[in-house]
């Protein structure tokens, strides 16, 4: 009999939290940016210079942090094996009992318990106890190169949107089409994600809206009050 995989939404939880995050945070950033220093009445080149130097310093922070991040927690993953590795050698009677006793209360007959834990032990005893003891799996490990990546690429990707928005629009109309196109892409970035990750569309895209609007519009009014580049 042939193995059935199935491929699970958790697949891609770790990069999809990333991208989504440096996604969303380059178009409302980027836009928020824009907006404001267009609210001050400035050149189109100083917008666009603004929103350029947003979208480096932005990305060149999401990845920094991304990687700082997920690094910690892998490390602490790494950690929770090494000492896994070195309570398996100097007492795996106990980690056998340990191991057991988990089985137990997740409903397995006490002997069936036992049976299973022994099985997997002499297959991958570490592996056994990473999974079900520490919570620990393939799939969901800590992974910092990717979220960097992901996190740094997906907020270039959103920052360049209201920056092409600005680039194209007329002045008099730019302020409301950066904040337009850029509420637009963020109901649609909050669809996508939502569907990747197989929750309501509409909640999904609603809350990424509203926040995306009111970071716009504070800024903008910052800028009006203040008539200088913020």
């Amino acid at each position: 009999m042939s193995p059935h995989r199935e491929r699970h939404r958790t697949e891609r939880i770790g990069w999809l939290r990333a991208a989504v995050l440096g996604a969303n945070d380059g178009i409302v950033s980027t836009g928020s940016l824009v907006v404001g220093v267009a609210a001050a009445t400035a050149e189109r080149s100083n917008i666009l210079i603004a929103g350029v130097a947003g979208l480096v310093a932005g990305a060149l922070s999401m990845a920094a942090g991304e990687y700082v991040s997920v690094s910690s927690q892998s490390d602490t993953e790494q950690a929770e094996l090494a000492r896994e590795r070195v309570e398996l050698a100097t007492s795996p009677a106990a980690e056998e009992d340990e191991l057991a006793n988990i089985y137990i209360q997740r409903g397995l007959d006490p002997a069936l318990a036992r049976t299973v834990a022994l099985s997997l032990m002499a297959t991958d005893a570490l592996r056994a106890h990473a999974r079900d003891e520490l919570g620990l799996s393939e799939t969901l490990t800590a992974r910092p190169l990717q979220a960097a990546w992901a996190s740094a690429t997906s907020f270039a990707a959103g920052a360049l949107l209201p920056l092409l928005v600005a680039w194209w629009s007329p002045m008099p109309m730019l302020s409301w089409a950066v904040a337009a196109g850029s509420l637009l892409c963020l109901a649609v970035l909050g669809g996508l994600a939502a569907t990747a990750g197989g929750a309501s569309i509409i909640k999904g895209a609603a809350r990424v809206t509203f926040w995306g609007a009111l970071a716009m519009a504070v800024t903008a009014l910052v800028g009006r009050l203040f008539g200088a580049v913020v």
